[in-house]
């Protein structure tokens, strides 16, 4: 009969080298509001694939729509504000 051997010694040898470097849990973080207001943009979308929107869905879709518009122009804002040295245009 074979034994079966794991693995992981080898798999978690590696572990610290995939996680995620402080840069990219802050780009992460940066992009927290656009996350957040495209999931409630597709929250509202899935609550009408089943049925006929109605005006209260409609109107529902066009805010999320728009914050997350308005969050994407925010990020968009403030990535440009930042990789802009000394403040020229």
């Amino acid at each position: 009969m074979d034994h079966i051997v794991t693995v992981q010694d080898a798999v978690t040898a590696f572990a610290d080298f995939m996680e995620p470097m402080a840069a990219e849990l802050d780009a992460i973080e940066r992009e927290m509001p656009v996350i957040l207001a495209d999931v409630d943009l597709l929250d509202a979308q899935i609550v009408t694939l089943d049925r006929t929107p109605t005006e209260l869905d409609a109107r529902r879709i066009r805010r999320a729509r728009r914050r997350a518009l308005a969050a994407r122009v925010a990020l968009l804002n403030s990535t440009t504000a930042v990789s802009l040295p000394g403040g020229a245009a």
